[in-house]
């Protein structure tokens, strides 16, 4: 694999989390699929420092459901990992408010990305912030 398959991972995450319906989830999903990429996404939403493990969670069960990671210790491991660090980066702006957007998780061979897009704040006082984080994991499919 070549060091640009950590960024090919990365951009599918990020335009999985970035997607606005389901049909349109569906049909980027089905681009990659082809392209040998694995994806999945799932919507979220509530406090933030509350809902962090709620977060992680989502993302390991959505990974598994779609095929994007084996049930095993590493793989889900691999998707906590890099979702909690994804968490992380927009922590600064959301500690005390809400959030509310989307996960986006992709696989190819033993890169794993995953991105989170949410909009963050109170009421229609939103700010917008986009975490991603990669992890590499065996291929042994």
């Amino acid at each position: 694999m070549t060091s640009s398959g950590s960024k090919k991972v990365a951009s599918a995450a990020i335009k999985m989390a970035l997607t606005e319906s389901r049909e349109e989830e569906k049909d980027l999903k089905k681009v990659y699929q082809d392209q040998g990429i694995r994806t999945a996404a799932v919507d979220y939403g509530g406090e933030f420092l509350s809902s962090v493990s709620k977060v992680i969670e989502r993302a390991v069960v959505a990974a598994k459901r779609e095929g994007v990671i084996k049930d095993t210790h590493s793989d889900e491991g691999a998707v906590a990992g890099a979702t909690h660090e994804a968490l992380s980066q927009i922590m600064p702006k959301s500690i005390g408010l809400n959030i509310g957007g989307k996960i986006g998780i992709a696989r190819q061979h033993d890169h794993v990305s995953v991105a989170v897009f949410f909009g963050i704040g109170m009421i229609h006082l939103d700010e917008v912030a986009v975490g991603l984080a990669h992890r590499a994991v065996s291929e042994g499919r």
